[in-house]
């Protein structure tokens, strides 16, 4: 047999390193071009949580005002000061109204006159009849003078009565004249603290439309309250007797805790968007929170302690050519069906899980063929000169790094 000539022999191993380098280029996964992301499954707590907005306010808060107009005379209470229940705060120039009560006596003193004497009459004028009617019976006087005399006895009945709720009627007015007066005293309604004082001594209020507000009282600082705005997407989560933390610019890196007192039905619309008033109530011994703090609350919807667990970019995930996984199970339904896909021995299969509580970044494995250390794919990165088949998910994030091996189709 004639053997192949050195260059035919030359050709022939050329074309061969050209069949191995395509098929390699065509067929073989590039290590450069595609790379699987992939995290454990690991076991751990879970903590859902709704995030608002709201502003420290003492739970309650007096407006004092005033009924009455005049100028502030004296003021005995500043800013912070504690103050009693019915304890003297500030006084209003009461000479006018001293005035009025003076006035309102002295009607009351011609009104009382003006009864003794209407009955002193009314005592004559009963008399006069009743000896009228003696010397009618003997025809000593006539019908017309007799009822003559009793019309004028009744007249006299009639102007004591009046003169009675004449009297009646002054006394309510002194009652009135003494009850301003005393309004002139700004006294406090409860026992706190003055967190807000609005007027100096020598200013003049004006309560004749609107009562105007001098101080503010909080009635107890120790114990504060968090009015938080939570959306309408998260509202249905909430519930009274929740655990809730926040964090107050003053102190960014301390937690306080509180608990959800009240969920508030009236909706507040601004701007088209839609919240809701959750109330949060916090002890405040050490009067670190003041009123009108801004708060970033963290309320805790539900947790569990100790869960096997998936990152929810594995739910995302899906292979080239494979339908996505349901919208119920990303959005972290409990309960819902969906899979996952899991590297093992540089191959990708799928697993079917229930998926439970979801934080967002992590989802419960309510059931499934799932076990903690088991690696699940969460991305698919394709770089530049890639010649691999298509990708899935291209989230990136790098959660660990996989083998490269070729996904079902």
């Amino acid at each position: 047999m004639k053997l192949p000539s050195r260059k035919n022999s030359a050709w022939i191993l050329t074309i061969a390193a050209l069949i191995v380098i395509g098929w390699w280029y065509f067929f073989a996964p590039s290590s450069s071009g595609m790379r699987i992301v992939t995290a454990r499954v690991t076991e751990g707590p879970i903590v859902r949580s709704v995030t608002a907005t709201g502003t420290v306010n003492p739970v309650i808060t007096v407006q004092l005002g005033t009924y009455v107009s005049g100028p502030i005379t004296a003021i005995y209470k500043d800013y912070n000061a504690p103050v009693k229940k019915g304890q003297l705060i500030a006084k209003i120039d009461p000479r006018p109204y001293q005035v009025t009560v003076d006035i309102a006596h002295a009607t009351l003193a011609n009104a009382i006159a003006q009864l003794g004497k209407d009955e002193a009459d009314l005592a004559y004028k009963k008399v006069t009849w009743q000896r009228d009617s003696a010397l009618y019976k003997d025809d000593s006087v006539s019908k017309d003078t007799l009822d003559s005399a009793y019309s004028a006895w009744q007249e006299d009945v009639a102007q004591v009565n009046l003169d009675k709720a004449n009297v009646q009627q002054q006394k309510a007015n002194v009652k009135a004249a003494e009850l301003n007066l005393n309004y002139t005293n700004i006294v406090s309604p409860v026992d706190g603290t003055v967190v807000s004082r609005n007027v100096d001594v020598g200013q003049t209020v004006a309560a004749s439309f609107q009562t105007p507000t001098l101080f503010l009282i909080a009635q107890d600082l120790t114990k504060m309250q968090v009015d938080s705005n939570a959306s309408e997407s998260d509202i249905g989560y909430v519930k009274e007797g929740q655990k809730a933390t926040f964090r107050v610019d003053a102190f960014p890196d301390r937690d306080f805790e509180g608990i959800v007192s009240q969920v508030r039905q009236a909706p507040i619309t601004v701007q088209n968007v839609v919240t809701y008033d959750v109330v949060v109530s916090v002890e405040n011994p050490e009067l670190l929170l003041k009123p009108g703090m801004t708060a970033n609350v963290n309320i805790v919807t539900a947790s569990k302690p100790k869960v096997v667990r998936v990152p929810i970019d594995a739910l995302r995930f899906s292979p080239p050519g494979q339908p996505p996984a349901d919208s119920a199970a990303l959005d972290g339904a409990p309960g819902a069906q969906t899979r996952v896909w899991v590297l093992d021995n540089r191959k990708v299969t799928p697993v079917s899980i229930t998926t439970g509580l979801s934080d967002g970044t992590w989802v419960e494995v309510a059931d499934g063929d799932l076990e903690a250390g088991d690696r699940v794919v969460t991305d698919e990165v394709r770089t530049a000169g890639s010649h691999s088949s298509g990708s899935g998910s291209h989230a990136g994030g790098g959660m660990g790094g996989g083998g490269m091996p070729h996904l079902p189709h």
